[in-house]
């Protein structure tokens, strides 16, 4: 009897962007019921909750009472219970205690970790093949940031739904169920069945960063919101109205910025290396994707004003001299192939 051999990051990064990948979300989701829970979220989102649809997801910044961000979250809509799930690193202490130290309104019910919950999730140009034996209709029909009832067929009596949403560029899907190791079952068969496969979370996570969404798997590398790039997160007419909005700085043309920089393959760069233009500093690393694009390697640096604009040629000179040219570019990086895919 043979072993198969073991993936690889670039195994995992070719098969979201060829076919399907299928992870488990190990992020802690939020329940949110009552009368009064669009109250409560609208104490620490970002966004206001006045337009938000019935059966859809959006995705919401929350900051600290200083302002800097404290995450990403997903918001779904869901009959009459509001969740959240976050999207950037944040455990389920911290988000426990930064729910907690909010002045919840009297109808309004937090539950973190509700017992039994789970989330898996699919991506790749070929996802909606697999989202299509999660529900009994034409699959199309389940429009971007759409959620519906979803059927899980090894637990009949399971709640699950299932969200039109993802995190790489490509068509994404997210099941959500009170049967999670069956829904993660059923998430992983029926990818594989297209050809797809399980992946883990660096191939998933260079893709992400292609996509401009490095902030998933990096966090927040404590930069301020104008510096995150985030403003556009931001419902600037609500200032005052939610947590950490009255500290907030509006971005300007001479605002410092994440930016995506490409390197040779094979390069490493370490967070906190300085940037330089014509042997001048003018930003610092902030962190690496996953060497899993054998073309090249991709990261982010926080860049002064105007060197975030894409396709100038910098460089950046590690601690043992060696030079290693840099070059400001666009995202995404890549095409997505569901660009081109249709859902049939």
């Amino acid at each position: 009897m043979t072993t198969a051999p073991a993936r690889t990051a670039q195994d995992d990064y070719t098969t979201v962007r060829t076919a399907i990948g299928a992870y488990r979300i190990t992020a802690p989701l939020v329940r949110v019921s009552g009368g009064d829970r669009y109250e409560f979220l609208d104490l620490f989102l970002a966004k206001s909750s006045e337009y938000v649809e019935p059966d859809s997801v959006r995705e919401a910044l929350a900051l600290n009472a200083d302002g800097t961000p404290f995450a990403i979250l997903l918001h779904f809509e869901i009959g009459d219970d509001s969740w959240l799930l976050p999207r950037t690193p944040v455990t389920a202490e911290e988000l426990t205690a930064y729910l907690a130290a909010l002045d919840t309104p009297a109808d309004a019910t937090v539950e973190v970790e509700p017992e039994g919950w789970g989330a898996s999730a699919f991506e790749g140009p070929n996802a909606w093949a697999a989202a299509a034996k999660f529900v009994d209709f034409d699959i199309s029909g389940l429009t971007l940031h759409g959620v519906t009832e979803a059927a899980i067929a090894a637990e009949p009596a399971a709640l699950a739904h299932l969200a039109r949403v993802g995190t790489t560029g490509e068509y994404g899907y997210l099941l959500l169920s009170n049967a999670p190791e069956a829904g993660h079952a059923a998430a992983v068969e029926a990818v594989e069945a297209e050809g797809g496969a399980e992946i883990g979370e660096q191939g998933l996570a260079r893709v992400q960063a292609e996509a401009g969404m490095a902030v998933y798997s990096a966090g927040f590398a404590g930069l301020p919101v104008h510096e995150a790039d985030l403003a556009w997160m931001v419902d600037w007419n609500r200032i005052g109205e939610f947590q950490g909005s009255e500290e907030l700085v509006k971005p300007t043309a001479g605002t410092a910025r994440i930016t995506a920089v490409a390197a040779p393959a094979g390069t490493a760069l370490a967070a906190g290396t300085p940037v330089t233009a014509g042997g001048q500093q003018v930003g610092t690393l902030v962190w690496q994707a996953p060497s899993a694009n054998a073309d090249e390697e991709l990261a982010v640096a926080l860049l002064d004003a105007p060197f975030w604009v894409p396709g100038l040629e910098l460089e950046t000179t590690a601690a043992d001299g060696a030079v290693t040219p840099l070059r400001t570019v666009t995202q995404p990086r890549v095409i997505a192939r569901s660009l081109t895919t249709r859902i049939h």
